[in-house]
């Protein structure tokens, strides 16, 4: 076992959530960062080699230099894999230009623009026997893991219902005219793809039901709404779900609801019980039972699963989040990666892989193609 080499392609200094991918895969010691293409400008790209103090030969103007040359050095220098933290219209051409010549690839949500385009990815994966890794990052969280583990354990029996909802309100004025490049590129079609609040957030609820409750959504009906004058993509929303058992499910998401912050909560209703957790709060899952009094676990506390306890880092009464959230996909992922350099084979990788990056993109298809038809039945595909 060794730290896998890390290359980055965008993120460069200022950006929030290339300081995120940084900081979270650093946190456990397996990665380090020892490369990067950390702008669409060479001059940019460079000022955040030196500010990250990289080697000067190792930082590029572009990512298509970054994985040509990478490739060309020695195996014990190069880098292992690829973190691509860039806007959503640049996942796939350095995803699939990093599988072609080798590396290994983690990479934000959404997956890709289109459906095609993941599904390409998805046959390169195949292909090569590469691992890549989507960066939905709350499924790393302890008490989601903890949820997950009691659906799939039968805890609750069958489940019936879902509600997910997930609201922010920095976007309730018109902060893309003011400056803010984060609010800029996601109200762009060309760089945001079909969807706004759709494919930013509404990806992460669809991933958290599908994650904790192990069903696919199956058929989804959706109201859009545009309430920012002039904006072309979704900036709320509103979606009915049919998961594949038959249970029902809602969605509300939204970045115009005026006063949240990151609202980001589950909850699911089974036979037996029901749980429910909440990401401002990410160290409790509250439980209420049929026949008997309501458990809140929380980390390192009683009768929690191994993958519950395998993913807190600290004592309990000790707040773990998001940042701990995104290490734990970095944690899983190294350790899968060094695990086919070894003889310890990892069958079943703990965190998101192409395949849910796939199932991200037909779900903002979807509720996009629902909601031109009036909020009509659509299935995921």
């Amino acid at each position: 076992m060794r730290k896998l080499r890390m290359g980055m392609i965008g993120g460069g200094i200022g950006s929030f959530i290339g300081d995120v991918h940084r900081k979270a895969s650093a946190l456990d010691g397996k990665i380090e960062l020892v490369c990067g293409a950390f702008s669409s400008t060479a001059e940019k790209s460079k000022a955040s080699g030196q500010a990250l103090l990289l080697p000067e030969d190792r930082y590029y103007g572009s990512f298509e230099e970054m994985i040509l040359k990478e490739k060309e050095l020695p195996v014990d220098i190069r880098m292992d894999f690829v973190s691509i933290v860039t806007p959503n219209h640049m996942h796939f051409a350095p995803a699939k230009l990093a599988l072609e010549n080798g590396f290994h690839v983690v990479c934000d949500k959404p997956l890709t623009l289109t459906v095609d385009e993941a599904k390409r990815l998805e046959d390169l994966v195949k292909s090569t026997g590469l691992h890549f890794a989507l960066t939905h990052n709350y499924p790393g969280t302890p008490m989601v893991k903890q949820a997950k583990a009691m659906v799939e354990n039968g805890d609750l029996g069958k489940i019936r219902k879902v509600q997910v909802h997930y609201l922010q309100g920095w976007m309730a004025t018109a902060v893309e005219d003011s400056g803010n490049k984060q609010a800029a590129w996601r109200v762009d079609p060309s760089k945001s793809g079909v969807g706004g609040a759709l494919g930013d957030i509404g990806t992460h609820a669809h991933n958290m039901i599908e994650y904790v409750t192990g069903l696919k959504v199956k058929e989804l009906a959706a109201d859009l709404g545009k309430v920012g004058k002039g904006r072309l993509l979704d900036d709320d929303g509103n979606i009915l779900l049919r998961l594949e058992n038959g249970a029902k499910g809602t969605m509300s998401f939204s970045q115009i609801a005026v006063g949240e912050e990151n609202n980001f909560s589950i909850r699911v209703y089974g036979e037996k019980g029901s749980l429910e957790w909440h990401q401002e709060n990410p160290n409790e899952l509250i439980t209420r039972w049929i026949d008997r009094p309501k458990v809140v676990y929380t980390p390192n506390g009683h009768e929690l699963y191994p993958k519950a306890i395998a993913a807190s880092r600290i004592p309990a009464g000790h707040p773990e989040g998001y940042l701990e959230a995104f290490a734990n996909v970095y944690k899983n992922f190294a350790t899968h990666v060094n695990s086919s350099l070894t003889t310890t084979k990892i069958e079943t990788p703990d965190y998101p892989t192409v395949s849910e990056g796939i199932r991200g993109v037909q779900f903002i298809h979807a509720a996009v193609e629902s909601d031109k038809q009036n909020a009509a039945w659509v299935s995921l595909g």
